[in-house]
């Protein structure tokens, strides 16, 4: 019988969910306005679905190296970056920062959804481009997350 308590107790400890401070309901609207891209300006929305896979965790996310907010089950991201360049989006994982490059045009959206992968000690993240299409359905889904809650303010982003 001990042998069964010992797995069971830590699979019930990996069922818990992270939570992130989310916008506030009545505030929805406001920050639907924000994600249309201003003047010379592309939108990245970096997402996580309501997914189980990963619940618990926690993960940081940058984008050009500045702090975007910790990611958790259910929530979304969005930024306003130059139009007509290339920006690195990175999340935290296992070991060190994963990346990848989004080339951007101005008056445009951009979607990328984070997920979390089995790692060797922890839990990881991935990241990938999806389409305007599929990144708009997911998020319609998913609350806005508050901003700038990062671990680390700013990280190394390579060239």
């Amino acid at each position: 019988m001990k042998k069964l308590v010992l797995p069971l107790l830590l699979a019930l400890g990996f069922t818990g969910c992270a939570s992130v401070q989310t916008v506030a309901p009545e505030h929805t609207g406001l920050v639907k306005q924000l994600m249309e891209p201003e003047s010379g300006k592309a939108v990245i929305l970096v997402y996580r679905e309501k997914s189980f896979k990963g619940a618990a965790l926690k993960k940081d996310l940058w984008i050009n190296g500045e702090c975007l907010g910790e990611s958790a089950r259910g929530v979304y991201f969005f930024k306003q970056v130059d139009g007509g360049r290339t920006h690195t989006v990175s999340t935290e994982s296992e070991f060190s920062p994963n990346h990848l490059k989004v080339a951007t045009e101005a008056g445009k959206k951009y979607y990328v959804k984070q997920f979390i992968k089995m790692g060797v000690l922890a839990g990881g993240a991935g990241l990938e481009q999806v389409s305007a299409e599929e990144g708009e359905k997911e998020i319609t889904q998913l609350q806005p997350a508050k901003s700038g809650a990062c671990s680390k303010a700013r990280i190394n982003v390579p060239a």
